[in-house]
């Protein structure tokens, strides 16, 4: 009987996720040859090709995609043994997706007192608009996300988040300017559509002056006070303004979910959102 290398199959799943032997090898720490080697190992043991090779990455074959769906049960069986029988605490890899506010905000906590408990897990964050983390998840290259969610009624929402327009001052001049001008994220996310939907509403005049995924760039155009931006209420720093509801329109309250890549986790993955579940509500 033939003897599957778990070491082989732990690195395919990680190429298998990121879409490429060289960020594979950098989370890793073997080389790129090292790991291309290991690849034609396990091809050569499936007597199948698992990878499409094209210019920009791998991408997999149908038969990489059903041994990655095998390699996930079988390695997570084996993790959650090892820990059972030694006692030692969960162990791997795991991915997790997040909105950079969120990462930022209260996530930091959370995250530390599971890693507390679990050393020797291993921990992948990908900070993206909840837009770009689902499309990860279908990919199968995160684990598990938190994303914004509009529907308040969804029960997989484990926090609340209110939405609030930021300024350099509480009440800054360019409130009188005939079109106010907004640093927003990117057209597809709720934070965009929430601002200009207050603005429509109330038939206020507005330009979009500054568009960009990034928080840090948000919160620096609004400290210069070139642009009035919107946060979630726990993401405002300290040195900004939460700008009133008498000035401007009252903004929605969203919701914190979990998604995973998988209708069945694995047991660290389930671990992690137990936890994240358990904290979040109360994190600071």
């Amino acid at each position: 009987m033939r003897n599957l290398d778990l070491a082989l199959l732990r690195n395919f799943t990680v190429i298998a996720r990121t879409g490429s032997i060289s960020l594979a090898s950098q989370q890793i720490g073997r080389t790129q040859s090292t790991l291309s080697m290991q690849m034609q190992r396990l091809e050569a043991f499936f007597e199948q090709a698992l990878f499409h090779r094209t210019g920009s990455g791998v991408r997999l074959t149908a038969v990489g995609e059903k041994l990655l769906a095998n390699a996930d049960r079988l390695l997570a069986g084996h993790d959650e043994m090892l820990a059972e029988m030694g006692g030692t605490g969960l162990n791997g890899l795991v991915a997790l997706g997040c909105p950079e506010d969120y990462s930022i905000a209260f996530l930091p906590g959370v995250l530390e007192s599971f890693f507390e408990r679990h050393p020797d897990v291993e921990l992948r964050m990908v900070c993206a608009p909840t837009t770009e983390l689902r499309p990860l998840l279908l990919r199968r290259q995160l684990d598990l996300a938190l994303v914004s969610v509009a529907d308040m009624a969804n029960g997989e929402v484990i926090r609340n988040e209110d939405f609030v327009w930021v300024g350099k001052t509480a009440e800054p001049a360019i409130l009188s300017r005939a079109a106010l001008p907004l640093a927003l994220s990117a057209p597809t996310t709720l934070d965009y559509r929430a601002a200009c939907d207050a603005m429509e509403t109330i038939n206020r005049r507005y330009r979009v002056a500054f568009a960009s995924n990034s928080l840090a760039g948000l919160i620096a155009i609004a400290r210069s006070g070139h642009a009035i931006s919107v946060l979630t209420r726990t993401a405002v720093p300290s040195d900004l303004h939460i700008i009133s509801a008498e000035l401007l329109p009252m903004l929605p309250t969203i919701g914190i979910a979990l998604e995973f890549a998988e209708p069945r986790p694995s047991a660290l993955v389930k671990a992690l959102a137990a936890h994240i579940s358990a904290l979040l509500p109360d994190a600071q």
